[in-house]
């Protein structure tokens, strides 16, 4: 069997045994839109090369290596239809069936989807139970892939989620999500609730300045960054992409500067 490491420049690299349904089908890219880094029959080699590719090209580096995922694993008889992937047993059974299937992975049409300690804690806060049969629930596709997309850029360990660019050592950002986590606010939290303390946390800020207060406004600003750490997981991306993405914009902005503040063109 033959296994390929493709690269989709500014994307990914991963790795599939079919190009065409992984690659286009299912992810939606044209042949001109990847190429092929290597090939093997080696399921050992390609699994320690598509790491190393990853690591050089600064992408997310995999939780877990491809030749320790579960293709497909039949033991929890799971159906995957277009929308769903149902469970054949009840909500307040899923999770111990889930940590007994870590590493067990799937395909959908909006991409793989794996079972892992933290995407398990995805699957208890969004599943469904079936309004036809109360043993089994289900949880959509679309909605896990996505998932995906924003969280299997950290590979974890001790329970702290790394940065691939840290060498080994747990970034700030890091230590705020492990601390909100182990605190239950990512399971209990709310979204609008973080917003408000958000902007609590800037009128701190806002006094602090107008009094001059410098320690003040060091801490403000500090609390500002945990609760948009924690903020944006809450809405299921993480601080460093919302980071990536506003730099993005404003690297490419042209203006000046007007009464202290820069006026874009």
């Amino acid at each position: 069997m033959t296994y390929y490491i493709y690269h989709i420049p500014g994307k990914k690299i991963g790795v599939t045994r079919d190009l065409k349904q992984r690659v286009e089908e299912q992810q939606g890219y044209g042949s001109d839109e990847y190429h092929v880094l290597m090939k093997s029959d080696n399921i050992d080699y390609v699994s320690e090369q598509e790491l190393y590719w990853q690591k050089q090209f600064g992408y997310r580096v995999d939780e877990v290596p491809y030749n320790e995922l579960k293709f497909n694993n039949t033991d929890m008889n799971i159906n995957i239809t277009e929308q769903t992937t149902t469970f054949p047993c009840p909500t307040n059974k899923l999770k111990g069936q889930l940590m007994d299937n870590i590493n067990m992975k799937w395909e959908t049409e909006h991409g793989d989807c794996i079972i892992t300690k933290e995407s398990i804690k995805w699957i208890m806060k969004n599943v469904v139970t079936s309004k036809y049969n109360a043993e089994r629930c289900y949880i959509y596709n679309k909605a896990f892939a996505r998932y995906f997309d924003n969280h299997d850029a950290y590979p974890r360990t001790g329970g702290i989620m790394m940065d691939h660019e840290s060498n080994g050592k747990p970034s700030q950002f890091d230590l705020i999500r492990q601390w909100a986590s182990e605190r239950g606010l990512y399971d209990k939290g709310d979204p609008k609730t973080q917003s408000l303390k958000l902007v609590e946390e800037v009128g701190e800020i806002c006094r602090a300045t107008l009094k001059e207060d410098h320690d003040e406004v060091i801490d403000g600003i500090g609390d500002c960054v945990v609760v948009l750490t924690n903020l944006a997981e809450l809405h299921g991306v993480s601080i460093e992409e919302c980071i990536a993405s506003a730099y993005g914009v404003i690297s490419k902005r042209t203006g000046k500067m007007v009464n202290g503040t820069f006026k874009k063109d």
